[in-house]
């Protein structure tokens, strides 16, 4: 199975009240993860002081060392995002835990666990193919269509070699193909 982007605005907005209401956290890791197109494994080491200087002051980027290409990365915040991380501070239980998505046993939330929440708040909410990298790839869906189209961006953020693979992988090249079935109807 492939996993692909969440296409549908309210399915957006359904997961992530599902995942608020089980635990504030994973609500932040959802959006986190929609409004960065950092991959899984670059979000959950993520510590309150890579993003925040002080109680409600936060630094001008994120900045991380990919886990799979080893490049650095600066990532500013958008509103939407700060405002999450302020409300989430309010509500965080683990006070003593650096990581902004701690884990009740020490240390952070592992990939697993991330996966087996996000995967049944989808099936909940009626998100077919989903995995985390859907959360990754609906990034990049939602910034193709909103930066009209400008697929080189995508693709530097990305890291990917080719237009037509970046395309593919956020599943553009799909929602084409469905296009054109709709088109013809004799």
């Amino acid at each position: 199975m492939t996993v692909e982007p969440i296409r549908d605005r309210k399915a957006i907005n359904t997961m992530c009240y599902y995942l608020k209401g089980k635990d504030p956290k994973y609500g932040l890791l959802f959006k986190f993860g929609l409004n960065t197109g950092l991959r899984i494994s670059d979000i959950l080491p993520i510590k309150i002081e890579d993003v925040l200087i002080s109680e409600n002051k936060f630094h001008e980027y994120l900045i991380i060392r990919e886990k799979k290409t080893r490049k650095e990365k600066k990532i500013k915040l958008n509103n939407t995002l700060k405002k999450e991380i302020i409300s989430y501070m309010t509500l965080r239980k683990c006070a003593d835990s650096p990581y902004l998505f701690y884990s009740n046993k020490g240390g952070y939330i592992s990939r697993i666990q991330a996966y087996r929440v996000l995967k049944e708040a989808a099936q909940c909410c009626g998100v077919e193919n989903f995995g985390t990298h859907s959360l990754r790839k609906t990034w990049g869906y939602w910034t193709y269509k909103k930066s009209k189209y400008n697929i080189g961006l995508i693709m530097d953020m990305f890291n990917h070699s080719s237009q037509r693979i970046t395309l593919r992988y956020i599943g553009i090249s799909q929602d084409q193909k469905d296009e054109l079935y709709s088109l013809v109807q004799l």
